[in-house]
Formats: C-alpha cells, sequence, structure tokens
C-alpha cells in the first residue's frame, strides 16, 4: 500500500508530459496555430497573384488582339512608329506608370514548439520531485514517530 503512493510520483510526471504535448509539442495547439496561420498567409498571397494574373491576361489579350493599345503600350516603352519622331529629354527615362507587380514568394516558416526530448526532461523532472518530497514527507513523519513515542 506504502508503494503504491509513490506510483503518483509516476502519474504526475506522465500527465504533465502529456500535458506539454499537447499543449506546446511540435503537433501541439501551438504549432498549429502557427500552422493556421501560415495557411491563412499562403491562401493569401494565392488571392493576390490570382488577381495579378488576371491583371496580365487582361494585358496579353489587350496587347493581341487591341491595335490602339499596342500602340500606347509601345509609345509608354519608348517605341514609335514609322512616321513619327520622338524628342528624347535625357534624365527624364521611360514612362513608369505602366510597371506590374508580378507578385513576391513568401515562404513557409517553421512552427515553433518545444522539442519532444525537452519535454520528456521537465516531466522526469517533475515525476523525480514529487517522488523526493513523497519520501521527504515520509522520513519526517516517521522521525516524529519516533521522537513522540518513548
Amino acid at each position: 500500500m506504502k508503494a503504491a503512493k509513490y506510483l503518483f510520483s509516476v502519474w504526475a510526471g506522465v500527465l504533465l508530459y502529456a500535458l506539454l504535448f499537447a499543449i506546446s509539442g511540435p503537433r501541439g495547439v501551438s504549432a498549429y496555430r502557427q500552422l493556421e496561420n501560415e495557411r491563412k498567409k499562403q491562401e493569401s498571397n494565392i488571392e493576390s497573384l490570382k488577381q495579378i494574373n488576371r491583371e496580365l491576361e487582361d494585358t496579353v489579350n489587350s496587347l493581341l488582339y487591341d491595335e490602339d493599345a499596342l500602340a500606347v503600350y509601345a509609345r509608354e516603352r519608348g517605341y514609335a512608329a514609322e512616321n513619327e519622331r520622338f524628342i528624347r529629354i535625357v534624365g527624364l527615362g521611360v514612362n513608369q506608370k505602366s510597371q506590374i507587380s508580378t507578385g513576391r514568394a513568401i515562404f513557409a516558416e517553421e512552427p515553433q514548439y518545444v522539442p519532444d526530448r525537452t519535454l520528456i526532461i521537465i516531466a522526469f523532472c517533475t515525476g523525480a520531485s514529487v517522488f523526493v518530497c513523497m519520501v521527504l514527507f515520509d522520513v519526517l513523519k516517521h522521525l516524529r514517530e519516533r521522537v513522540t513515542d518513548p
């Protein structure tokens, strides 16, 4: 019966390990939330890239099928028709208003978590501490009984 109470220290260590693993372990709630935020960030980036892709497709279609749009686009880039002359002012450069964003790459970040080995060490130290406390209380109880019994 006395030895069975010392199993509480093992139970305490296992319970603490399970709680820590569920909260801050590699597959815990904290890592899950970080991955969920990463998923939302990636989905948002995909939507913006889809919008940029639609704009680029519209530009390509207008350049393929609309001669006026092609002429405007070429003039914005510094080209002229055969019968036109340009007066170029040095330092002004090419018109930058039609620059189209191509999006940006967003790289996934690894979730931050407490390594399993650290969780095991914390749980073991807790179980060992509970065990030592229980042994000390039993020793103190035994010493008090010896002192009070004549």
